[in-house]
């Protein structure tokens, strides 16, 4: 992501929208999302908590008899499969990562991309003309808007900017600057706080400015396949639902997170 995937998600501050809310009818069938995990937004697919939008897809979706099967792979690969109509859709992804795909009127969050370094560095992130001193370690096939994917296209064959890839690209990049081989890496807020805590890291890193402004990010569905539109409107309705009658203020605060 950005952006999947993605920059980072400050707050991944979550924000939805109002509206009518009426319900598709019921079909005995099953849409298949995915994506590289991303907690709390998608987490591991065998968890209780599954993540925010893995819960509202399988929750709205039930309400009209659609079963949501979730699955974790890296991230190009998700983006790959998708466009091919391997899969149903994309969860996190936003407009740059995937132009061609279909998403709701509105987004399901808003990710804030974050720049984030040891705690003895005293650099900080002022645009993209600040980040020549540094090298910055970003994801494969991550959106992090303009300008920042320029930066990251114009220097990912050089030092500046090393890309990480595969299922553990953001352990690999935590790695790389815990042990001085990276200066600065760019992630979502909520997603960096998610897993240092999980590895009893917390607070190890200091945040050394955020991207603005901050990034929407949707369940993104498969440009390929005739079954996307209808899937599509159906989401959009139940995020309606949600919203209006505090389901999904429910779910954040399940995840610890408030509504923007």
């Amino acid at each position: 992501m950005q952006p999947r995937r993605r920059l980072p998600l400050l707050a991944l501050a979550l924000s939805l929208l109002a509206g009518p809310a009426p319900a598709g009818s019921a079909r005995d069938e099953t849409l298949v999302i995915a994506a590289d995990l991303w907690c709390p937004v998608n987490c591991a697919a065998d968890s209780p908590r599954p993540g925010i939008f893995v819960e509202l897809a399988r929750d709205i979706f039930a309400e009209v008899g659609i079963a949501v099967r979730y699955e974790t792979r890296n991230w190009a690969r998700v983006l790959q499969e998708v466009r091919r109509g391997e899969l149903n859709a994309a969860v996190g992804a936003g407009h740059e990562d995937a132009p061609d795909f279909l998403f709701t009127r509105t987004p399901v969050a808003m990710s804030r991309n974050c720049f984030y370094t040891r705690q003895d560095s005293t650099w900080r992130f002022g645009g993209v003309d600040s980040l020549a001193p540094v090298r910055l370690g970003v994801i494969n096939d991550y959106s992090y808007g303009e300008p920042l994917n320029a930066y990251v296209a114009a220097h990912r064959d050089g030092d500046r900017v090393q890309v990480a890839a595969g299922d553990n690209a953001l352990d690999l990049n935590l790695t790389k600057l815990r042990h001085g081989r990276l200066d600065a890496l760019v992630e979502n807020s909520w997603v960096i706080q998610s897993r240092l805590a999980d590895l009893g890291r917390s607070g190890e890193l200091r945040e050394a400015g955020c991207r603005e402004p901050d990034v929407p990010i949707y369940l993104a569905f498969s440009p390929t396949r005739a079954d996307s539109a209808r899937y599509v409107e159906l989401f959009e309705q139940g995020l309606q639902r949600y919203r209006a009658d505090g389901r999904l203020r429910a779910l954040l605060k399940a995840y610890g997170v408030e509504e923007r």
